[in-house]
């Protein structure tokens, strides 16, 4: 390659920008950009606009069959912020912003499980996905397996699987119903108002143990003393104002379906959003014993699906 004498009579350096090594360097470096923002868009997307989720149990058949991918619209019902430090399990304080709609009754949610009837909060985080059948404020009840809400009968969605009572999801009958201390079942439930925020709840010897693990999960310290009196954060009282809106989620297969009935109410901000589309759907009891034998439980006529 010719040069160009400097003017010292010296052959001039190669230029350092046509050199191969640099040139590739660039072209690394570019790849390593494009790999970054792609991850940080995707991370940005799955925190606060979509995510996809799969379903593990029957107990929102026929409307969502174990094996279907679901996506789930984050922003449906209003911007928020994460509740975990992501790619970990450490929880933070979160906020919503409500610039979109707020849960409908017959929406299919996705949330996360407030735990047992005695847990303040479950040892690990799992999400639920349940069809919204109370909103705050409202009186839910089940009459022979009917759901009843502000006195009028709801009917089951279209695509859910008909309750007959004769099958109960395998656990059912050894655990306790919520609210604990009532004698309800699962065919003949409440009634029961769902609260929200503002409302006054009657404290008293007979409902302490009703509403101990309800106002705990709102982060107070509640207890009953030898005297029967009750005590909010140390304060004698015999009320408590509710500080958060709540919902009453059911499955759509009421038979085997483990939801409010049997573990309360979901907070406000234990929800994550609406279930929009099935993306992906095969049978998972068809075990991958070739590729054609697995590509022969896909659920072609589910894909693209709506979720009503």
């Amino acid at each position: 390659m010719d040069v160009t004498p400097n003017d010292t009579g010296q052959p001039a350096a190669p230029d350092r920008a046509l050199s191969g090594e640099n040139v590739d360097n660039k072209g690394y470096a570019e790849y390593i950009k494009v790999i970054v923002v792609t991850l940080l868009i995707a991370l940005v997307l799955k925190t606060f606009v979509v995510e996809a989720y799969r379903i593990p149990s029957a107990s929102m058949e026929n409307t969502l069959l174990v094996g279907d991918f679901l996506l789930v619209n984050k922003l449906a019902y209003g911007l928020r912020t994460p509740r975990y430090v992501p790619m970990t399990n450490v929880s933070v304080p979160t906020l919503t912003v409500p610039f979109f709609g707020s849960i409908h009754r017959e929406d299919v949610v996705v949330f996360e499980y407030p735990g047992t009837i005695e847990e303040v909060k479950p040892l690990k985080a799992v999400n639920f996905v349940k069809r919204c059948v109370g909103l705050p404020g409202d009186t839910v009840r089940i009459v022979h397996g009917r759901v009843v809400v502000n006195g009028a009968t709801v009917g089951l969605p279209q695509s859910a699987k008909p309750a007959d009572g004769l099958r109960l999801w395998s656990g059912a009958r050894r655990q306790t119903l919520f609210p604990p201390g009532l004698a309800y079942s699962e065919y003949d439930y409440g009634p029961i108002v769902v609260p929200k925020r503002g409302d006054s709840l009657h404290l008293d010897s007979d409902s302490f143990s009703r509403w101990k693990i309800f106002v705990e999960r709102e982060g107070h310290r509640i207890h009953i003393d030898n005297d029967r009196r009750i005590f909010v954060d140390g304060k004698k009282t015999d009320t408590y104002v509710v500080e958060r809106n709540y919902y009453f989620m059911l499955g759509d297969n009421r038979d085997d379906s483990l939801d409010s009935r049997y573990w309360g109410f979901v907070p406000d901000a234990n929800v994550i959003g609406e279930a929009i589309l099935v993306y992906w759907s095969w049978d998972p009891a068809i075990a991958v014993g070739t590729i054609m034998t697995k590509l022969g439980s896909i659920r072609w006529n589910r894909i693209g699906t709506i979720i009503r």
